[in-house]
């Protein structure tokens, strides 16, 4: 696991910006795991910055997302298939037919999250899935206690998550559906490479746990330290609980830059 230790969430969505831009000049159909929440927004404002710019194109890329919530409406804002049209692929030049998200609106759940794997699957797998994390340290809706092999399927929402999540429903937590489809810890894992991103002080014992704490399902995000490409970028908040920082920074300023991420 990478710990890199960045400025302000614009830097590092500057150097996640220009990891996709360099995936996307080697393979144009790359696919892309997208994610939902705060965590990625400044990533999605660089891409269609760059996007008008012209200085990428998306046009063959494909798209997965991680999660969706049950029984939102296909119209409601708070979709998640919604906010990433909003937030990222109505901005750039991606086919809305090459973004794919679970079927929160499925009869049958168990089938549709069978298919949800197959197509990822079918597509070749993801190539750099983005990824935020929780402040109980959950990734996608893989809340404590999530199996460490799990796949895609329901979930029931921790009061944490949904109290979380509250801001995006007027602050009502009525409002927040207490179910959601999700790619599971094993899903999550078969992408190639992992970004993770985190901002902010609520976020400092999360990335404390997932970087230098043992793996356990009860921090999902543990699971990251198993793979063998996996990217995390966190500002100084929330980098402040963490150990072992000044190595961090040694080691991210010492790095080739012909190296990436």
């Amino acid at each position: 696991m990478e710990l890199i230790i960045a400025p302000d969430s614009r830097a590092i969505a500057t150097i996640v910006a220009d990891a996709i831009a360099a995936l996307l000049d080697r393979k144009p159909d790359a696919v892309l795991g997208v994610a939902t929440g705060s965590s990625p927004l400044a990533i999605y404002d660089e891409l269609a910055t760059r996007y008008a710019a012209g200085a990428i194109s998306l046009a063959g890329a494909r798209a997965f997302m991680l999660d969706e919530y049950v029984g939102l409406a296909a119209d409601h804002p708070q979709r998640y298939r919604n906010v990433i049209e909003t937030e990222f692929a109505g901005r750039v030049d991606i086919d809305p037919a090459n973004v794919q998200g679970p079927d929160g609106l499925a009869a049958d759940i168990p089938a549709a999250c069978a298919a949800y794997e197959q197509a990822i699957v079918d597509a070749g797998g993801v190539d750099v899935q983005i990824l935020g994390i929780g402040t109980d340290g959950h990734i996608a809706f893989n809340e404590p206690g999530s199996s460490l092999a799990s796949r895609t399927r329901i979930k029931t929402l921790t009061v944490q998550t949904r109290q979380d999540n509250a801001r995006f429903f007027d602050g009502d937590l009525e409002q927040v559906p207490t179910h959601c489809l999700t790619q599971g810890l094993a899903t999550i894992m078969s992408a190639r490479h992992l970004v993770l991103v985190a901002t902010g002080l609520a976020k400092a014992e999360a990335v404390h746990h997932m970087v230098e704490g043992s793996v356990s399902a009860m921090w999902p995000a543990t699971i990251l330290q198993h793979h063998p490409h996996a990217t995390v970028l966190v500002d100084e908040a929330a980098a402040s609980r963490l150990q072992l920082a000044s190595y961090y920074r040694q080691t991210y300023e010492s790095k080739p830059a012909w190296q990436g991420i």
